[in-house]
């Protein structure tokens, strides 16, 4: 990764309307104070894939918000949905910018969720593993199958299919790709100073 990264101290205002566990993830130098479309892309599409592999997805982002006291940060459903419609592909795109803070909360939020299901994730890459190693068809294995094609099923109803960058997903293959490769993610994301590893990497080639 070619990308620097500095640690600045925030103003006051910041300070004090920023939930304590958000300064596990270092503050970036950016010349804009709000995220990056590619950033604001690729945390939606991680929340994605754990909506897809937990039912209820949405309802257990909430939940953990308000198990980390990030209530002040995401306060409702509603809110929740405002902040992932900054991602660009989505059909409910709207110019709203997605601040640093509520970045912070959801890349902290998807973590812990990652964490939990750190062995259901294991568990479904080391079949995608197992089955292409023996060139079975992924359909065959009903966990993997079903995570797939949950993601497929979210991803088709969300995104706007007009938006080039969803057009290159235009199969099932490819979107099947993009799930196995947010599973990736979401493991890299448990393993050790991972949530840190995670934000960093979200603004790769972005931060000066």
């Amino acid at each position: 990764m070619n990308a620097s990264v500095s640690v600045t101290p925030l103003d006051s205002s910041v300070v004090q309307s920023s939930p304590i566990i958000l300064d596990n993830l270092p503050n970036l130098s950016l010349e804009e104070r709000a995220c990056p479309s590619r950033t604001r892309l690729e945390i939606d599409l991680i929340l994605l894939a754990i909506e897809a592999l937990e039912l209820g997805g949405s309802e257990a982002i909430l939940a953990v918000a308000n198990e980390l006291e990030l209530q002040g940060v995401i306060k409702n459903r509603v809110n929740l949905w405002r902040m992932r419609s900054t991602n660009p592909w989505r059909r409910s795109h709207t110019r709203r910018l997605l601040s640093m803070v509520e970045a912070k909360a959801l890349v902290v939020i998807a973590c812990y969720l990652a964490r939990r299901l750190t062995v259901v994730i294991r568990q479904l890459l080391l079949a995608y593993q197992q089955m292409s190693d023996k060139q079975i068809p992924l359909e065959q294995n009903l966990r993997l199958s079903n995570y797939l094609e949950r993601f497929r099923a979210h991803f088709k109803s969300r995104m706007n299919p007009r938006r080039s960058g969803v057009i290159a997903y235009n199969s099932d293959e490819k979107l099947n790709e993009l799930a196995l490769e947010l599973l990736g993610k979401l493991l890299f994301c448990t393993g050790t100073a991972g949530m840190q590893r995670l934000w960093i990497s979200l603004f790769d080639g972005e931060v000066q």
